[in-house]
């Protein structure tokens, strides 16, 4: 079974709540009936009438008491709630859904801004990112074509610190809702030092920072692709590299590259993308691309529910 069919196969096992605010859009409801015919998750379609007038109330006074002192008057916070995402953001954040799923009819950013206000950061890291989850077909990198790849939609340019919360949260990531082992690479032009410029250099802190928080992780940088990846390359650049060239969590040194690498591996291997997936939030959460498919709605809600679990 590959990683998606895993994913929806745990999903089903402990049935969790996620609510979808784009209620209007046919895929979300293509979405649906998929998941309730395979029993994957609760899903909260949120349309106008499941809408709680009083509740909504609550949510926007809730909203303006954590947001008021960076100068947001109350008009304008009433003005984010005629958007349901803001609605089904606090809903998960109280406890009311386990997860949320949205990005069909919206953009990434307003997704992530929502997620990040309505449901909060995670103390121990105070940034959120996001990865994706690459399912390659017929490939014998990686987990047998499993791979995460973060950061691919938040952080434009992360710094040393930010690069370790990165990889943490995303390892946890793969063991949690993978059932794999971690392999990390910090990703550069550069494999131990053949550059020495201030990129590597930021890389060299990343990887230090990591070994802080995660002191028994495998993980290994500053790395090209082909010696992150491929054992036989590896054995030539970077013979007594802990990770020996099988790294299944690559993270990019910045979004450029990370977002440009998903799509064209996307594009052509043929794999699944799932994603993004929200990390570093204090309740798991997915972005979609406006131009996916029913079936990418289903298996972000089974990722979600899996990871509330």
């Amino acid at each position: 079974m590959d990683a998606i069919g895993r994913i929806r196969r745990r999903a089903a096992e402990k049935i969790k709540t996620i609510v979808l605010p784009e209620y209007d859009d046919a895929r979300t409801l293509e979405a649906e009936k998929i998941i309730q015919r395979e029993a994957l998750a609760r899903v909260l379609v949120l349309s106008p009438e499941m809408i709680n007038k009083n509740e909504k109330d609550r949510y926007i006074q809730q909203y303006y008491e954590l947001y008021k002192s960076k100068d947001i008057d109350l008009d304008t916070v009433k003005k984010l709630f005629s958007d349901n995402l803001y609605y089904a953001a606090m809903m998960t954040r109280e406890g009311k859904a386990d997860g949320l799923v949205a990005g069909a009819s919206h953009t990434t950013a307003d997704v992530a801004r929502a997620c990040i206000r309505c449901i909060g950061l995670d103390e121990r890291f105070t940034i959120a990112s996001s990865c994706f989850i690459m399912d390659v077909p017929n490939c014998e990198y990686g987990d047998n074509g499993t791979f995460i790849f973060a950061d691919c939609g938040v952080i434009p340019d992360p710094n040393a610190r930010q690069l370790s919360c990165i990889a943490f949260t995303a390892a946890e990531l793969a063991g949690k809702v993978l059932n794999i082992t971690p392999r990390v690479a910090f990703l550069s032009y550069s494999t131990k030092g053949s550059a020495r410029t201030k990129a590597a250099e930021k890389i060299s802190e990343a990887l230090a920072l990591l070994k802080t928080l995660s002191p028994t992780i495998l993980v290994d940088g500053e790395l090209q692709g082909d010696a992150a990846i491929v054992p036989d390359v590896a054995e030539i650049k970077c013979p007594d590299s802990p990770i020996n060239g099988r790294a299944n969590v690559l993270i990019f040194p910045n979004l450029e590259a990370g977002n440009i690498a998903y799509k064209l591996v996307q594009r052509l291997s043929g794999c699944r993308a799932l994603g993004p997936l929200f990390l570093g939030l204090n309740k798991p959460s997915s972005d979609l691309s406006r131009g996916c498919f029913a079936e990418d709605i289903v298996d972000c809600v089974a990722v979600t529910a899996v990871r509330a679990q």
